[in-house]
């Protein structure tokens, strides 16, 4: 039996996930802070200690850089600690039920690709859009062809549970790498 705890924290919401041999034990959303309150209210509704885990899964990203690092960084304290392997997925794969689009500030969101373009460059005729950066271009998109759900419909929201059908390479934390699709703004000081 594989239970793994998954986690993505790169976009707007946070998602968390507990699943047992494919199955979904439960599923949590919340912010990058709250990863772990929502970690630790699955092990206790699934009557599970944190050393009955036997991976993680973490969202490597693209999305904010700042909540990619709180993500990497989670995964790593916890993989430390309880001495598990982890692998990471692509966030854009937390997303099912269309192409996901995300937020990237700026005028940008990120894409299948993973790519980073300005919304009006993307050729989305014909195509259901999901993701907060689908719902803050949804004028743009409708315009140019696309569907996009209401605002409030669960495929805007990741899944955790989906990263895990995506992770491969199961390994050490250290060897788990951040997808940034663009260079940080913090700079160093001259």
């Amino acid at each position: 039996m594989t239970t793994v705890l998954a986690f993505d924290t790169a976009t707007s919401v946070t998602a968390c996930a507990l699943v047992r041999d494919g199955e979904l034990l439960g599923e949590r959303l919340t912010t990058a802070k709250e990863v772990l309150a929502a970690a630790e209210a699955l092990l206790g509704d699934a009557r599970l200690d944190p050393r009955d885990l036997d991976a993680l899964v973490v969202g490597t990203g693209p999305g904010s850089f700042t909540s990619i690092r709180i993500g990497l960084a989670t995964a790593r304290g916890l993989a430390l600690a309880l001495e598990l392997p982890v692998a990471g997925a692509c966030t854009l794969a937390a997303f099912n039920g269309g192409t996901p689009v995300i937020d990237a500030r700026r005028g940008e969101v990120f894409t299948t690709g993973p790519s980073l373009a300005r919304p009006e460059e993307l050729d989305v005729a014909g195509m259901r859009l999901v993701g907060d950066g689908a719902v803050r271009y949804r004028e743009l998109f409708e315009a140019a062809g696309a569907e996009v759900p209401p605002d409030d419909h669960p495929d805007h929201r990741p899944r955790a549970h989906l990263l895990v059908e995506h992770a491969a390479g199961f390994g050490p934390v250290e060897a788990v790498e951040p997808l940034y699709l663009r260079d940080p703004d913090a700079v160093p000081s001259r």
